[in-house]
């Protein structure tokens, strides 16, 4: 089993940023790709940004390029989302996800991560 925690939500103004991160521990696997994901309140799940631990390859959501970084540790087994540029529309609860079927290329539908962290709420305030 994959355990997967977030941390480092909170409230912020218009334009603020915030550093998200979730901590990966549990069965380990040599390649894999790690997502997150956002879901407003009313709305459906939606795919935010992924990336391949072991390469590095990213992908986004239009919605956020430009704004948002997805990285990771290795040595940490962490992965981080920068958000610069928040937008009152940014608000919703924020969970990453891991796809140890190492998908190509980085999935964006959620039905293809097969482990998945609680969330941590994001409020953007205007």
């Amino acid at each position: 089993q994959v355990q997967l925690v977030e941390s480092g939500g909170g409230l912020v103004q218009a334009g603020g940023s915030l550093r998200l991160s979730c901590a990966a521990s549990g069965r380990t696997f040599s390649t894999y790709n790690m997502g997150w994901f956002r879901q407003a309140p009313g709305k459906e799940r939606e795919f935010v940004a992924g990336i391949k631990f072991s390469g590095g390859r990213t992908a986004y959501a239009d919605s956020v390029k430009g704004r948002f970084t997805i990285s990771t540790d290795n040595a940490k087994n962490t992965m981080y989302l920068q958000m610069n540029s928040l937008k009152p529309e940014d608000t919703a609860l924020y969970y990453c996800a891991l796809d140890s079927a190492f998908a190509i290329p980085i999935p964006t539908a959620q039905h293809a991560y097969d482990y998945w962290g609680q969330g941590t709420q994001v409020t953007v305030s205007s």
